[in-house]
């Protein structure tokens, strides 16, 4: 009998293992995905992005995507992210950004716009825990330089990495229009810190596991250390099947299979389902009994629905160098390494809800398939043949390019929800997640008027040419909201201790438990969550209450 079981070992089952083991707790982590090290990330394109290196086959195990007023739903890898210890955080870019305190209390401020809910606890609870998952981590930033963030406690523990000479023209050129350009907090030590080195400035950041181990996936910080106490035990290629119930309706553990396919069964006293908002959600619906004959937790049939991700919109600057004359557009260095925060409120009357997003700039990634797909389809009509060369030409040799990226909020809606597909299973026999999906047309036109401030940003600059890739759509690789935390179970599957309201020793702690997406990326949120949760789980184990 384990004292806690962890399913899922990314930001949320991460955090929780290292809180729960330092604290003395017996911890067995299980994960799909196998263990890779750092000598297993390379740098070649074709293997670690464009193939299934990371994510899951699309033949083994789809997601179904049904697209609201559609009647076929088709194969999608929507809601996959990198499936191995450490998950997403391993190949995620580390832009580790707090939300604004508003995002704890959009309901109170917007009202019942769609599915808009306020969170169970406000950014003055969660303070202390975002202090801890940024020196936890090893976040590299400057603490003060962003006007619109919210009261903190303590500084980012390392100075912000190296940034490109253009990041100077960056700025003065948002400071000509009333904006307040800031370093963008990373997870990319610009130091030694921890024991690990300082990022070795090689260029393949997103989408990439990091050689180096520079970059702050829970692999490399939160799950070292929790082995490193000897309370935590980390079992990958480990496919979890159903988490079982006993008699009285309380979690008792879960079956899964190994490599080999022998399937085995843990018990535990305490079960905590951290697998992404999707698969958590299909998980839990996949664990039917006697007492939960319509899924784990789901009396009330509300695990799958308040689907999110972020409403993304995206763009490049084209910066000749022969039009700019200036050398510094030569420089090599690779990150721009900068945001815009002016915009996360928007002025009166652009939208229905006036709620933007998170402006990201960079310079644009030397990865040459995905830069020359983008080229050939940036505009309506797709270039081919010498057209084509003459354009790639132009960008390996006579341009710097920057991108930028806008996170807005996915506003909740009863049409975009997760249930299990009754047609197709994946490799192992079972239902995918079937995922409805209704992309607002909110989305769209807050999407555009934001492209459009990043578009003026860059032509302030001196951009010759700026071209929209992306406004208004999905990101695909960040879910939330599935198991949605809130204090009325009518309404919520989880409390405000991510702990689900039917099963008293059962939680979910990864972005399924948000009830909304907010206007930055998720990971540092979910971390400093799962720190919160497991002082609640270690609370209630001293007291009895999940003996």
């Amino acid at each position: 009998m384990r004292d806690v079981l962890i399913i899922g070992s990314g930001a949320g089952g991460g955090s929780l293992a290292l809180q729960l083991a330092r604290a003395g707790v017996d911890v067995l982590v299980l994960e799909r995905g196998p263990r890779l090290n750092r000598s297993d990330y390379g740098r070649d394109e074709v293997a670690m992005t464009r193939r299934d290196f990371f994510k899951p086959s699309p033949y083994d195990e789809p997601h179904a995507l049904l697209n609201h007023g559609e009647e076929h739903p088709i194969p999608s890898d929507l809601g996959w992210t990198a499936t191995c210890v450490g998950g997403g955080t391993v190949i995620m870019a580390s832009y580790l950004y707090r939300l604004h305190p508003d995002d704890f209390r959009m309901n109170e401020l917007y009202g019942d716009f769609e599915g808009l809910a306020d969170w169970t606890y406000s950014y003055s609870e969660l303070e202390p825990f975002y202090c801890q998952a940024e020196w936890e981590l090893g976040v590299s930033g400057v603490a003060g330089s962003n006007p619109f963030e919210g009261p903190r406690s303590r500084p980012y523990p390392m100075p912000p990495i190296r940034s490109n000479r253009l990041a100077q023209t960056f700025d003065e050129a948002c400071s000509r229009l009333g904006l307040h350009a800031f370093p963008t907090p990373r997870g990319i030590n610009s130091q030694t810190y921890d024991g690990r080195p300082a990022c070795s400035y090689c260029e393949s950041c997103a989408g990439f596991g990091c050689p180096t181990g520079a970059k702050a996936s829970a692999q490399e910080t939160l799950l070292a250390k929790a082995e490193a106490t000897g309370n935590c035990e980390i079992r990958p290629e480990s496919m979890v099947h159903r988490v079982t119930v006993g008699r009285d309706g309380r979690a008792t553990g879960c079956v899964y299979s190994d490599a080999e396919g022998t399937e085995h069964q843990v018990r535990a006293r305490v079960v905590c389902v951290c697998c992404s908002a999707i698969e958590s959600a299909r998980l839990l619906l996949l664990s039917t009994s006697p007492s939960f004959p319509d899924g784990l937790a789901n009396g009330g049939g509300r695990v799958g629905k308040n689907l999110q991700f972020h409403s993304y919109s995206g763009g490049v600057g084209y910066f000749h160098y022969g039009s700019n004359g200036n050398e510094i557009f030569k420089d090599p260095a690779p990150f721009l390494n900068r945001s815009v925060m002016d915009h996360y409120f928007l002025p009166e009357g652009v939208a229905d809800l006036p709620k933007g997003g998170v402006y990201r700039f960079g310079i644009h990634s030397d990865t040459p398939l995905a830069n020359a797909q983008r080229i050939a389809e940036e505009r309506p009509q797709r270039l081919w043949g010498r057209e084509l060369k003459d354009r790639l030409r132009g960008y390996l040799r006579d341009q710097r390019i920057l991108d930028f990226e806008v996170f807005g909020d996915f506003v909740a809606n009863d049409r975009t929800f997760v249930e299990l597909d009754s047609e197709h299973r994946d490799r192992w026999g079972e239902p995918i997640a079937r995922i409805h999906l209704d992309n607002l047309s909110l989305h769209e036109v807050v999407g555009r008027w934001t492209a459009d401030r990043c578009s003026e940003i860059l032509r302030e600059m001196g951009a010759d040419e700026v071209a929209p890739i992306s406004i208004g759509q999905p990101a695909g690789i960040l879910s939330y909201g599935t198991c949605r935390a809130g204090r009325d179970p009518e309404t919520s599957v989880l409390n405000s201790f991510c702990q689900t309201h039917e099963v008293p020793n059962l939680y979910v702690v990864d972005g399924s438990f948000m009830p909304t997406s907010g206007g930055v990326p998720p990971t540092l949120t979910i971390v400093a969550n799962g720190f919160r949760t497991a002082d609640s789980i270690l609370r209630r184990t001293r007291a009895g209450e999940l003996s």
